[in-house]
């Protein structure tokens, strides 16, 4: 494994709700976060079929252009009773017509496949958010790191905090969305602590235990 030594990362994303939490954890670490957003970079085509493809393109594409390591990460969600839809597709379920991504519109989609797939008790409700880290220097190096989060899927949804299809995702063990949830709560994770709670933050306590010694 590679540690990361440069103080100046980039995040390999235009989505602003990804690139809030990414700078909420790395930001504690001593970390200047610029995104991919912030300094033009062209979006890559996904053309992956797995997260940890997905996340290496961008990750790369950031890398080479800054000349700097890059952190990217690709996650999404997946429904058991969808054989595993919408996937790596999550963000294009969310895609309008104008180009725009509309997640409101994009978890009605989810329930309405889950409707036409006869699972309306809680219990065939099942899936996970799974997040691939992918942090990759200029001259090619990948490290790649998996975190996901067990939970159901609800309706109608409830809260309005995070982003994408928070307020629909119930994690185990709790009784409220990650749309009803704090930051902190819902992500929030620092050296030393034993958990993280999302998908999000159990990868980047991978990444951050390998790559920065925390």
């Amino acid at each position: 494994m590679r540690k990361l030594e440069d103080k100046t990362l980039i995040v390999a994303s235009h989505n602003a709700g990804k690139i809030r939490e990414i700078r909420e954890l790395i930001g504690p670490l001593g970390f200047e976060a610029k995104s991919a957003a912030d300094l033009n970079f062209a979006e890559p085509n996904e053309t992956g079929t797995t997260f940890e493809e997905n996340a290496t393109i961008k990750a790369l594409a950031s890398a080479k252009a800054a000349g700097l390591p890059a952190l990217s990460d690709d996650s999404g969600l997946v429904v058991d009773a969808l054989n595993g839809d919408p996937g790596v597709y999550t963000a294009n379920w969310a895609e309008t017509a104008d180009g725009t991504r509309d997640f409101a519109m994009a978890m009605e989609k989810v329930e309405t496949a889950l409707q036409d797939a006869g699972a309306t008790a809680f219990d065939r409700r099942t899936g996970r958010f799974v997040s691939v880290l992918c942090l990759a220097w200029p001259d090619g190096h990948v490290e790649l790191f998996r975190g996901e989060v067990e939970g159901h899927i609800v309706w109608p949804p409830r809260g309005t905090q995070g982003f994408g299809y928070d307020p629909v995702f119930q994690p185990l063990g709790y009784d409220t969305t990650f749309g009803e949830m704090s930051a902190d709560a819902k992500h929030g994770w620092k050296p030393g602590d034993a958990q993280a709670l999302s998908h999000r933050a159990r990868a980047f306590k991978l990444f951050a235990e390998t790559c920065l010694g925390a």
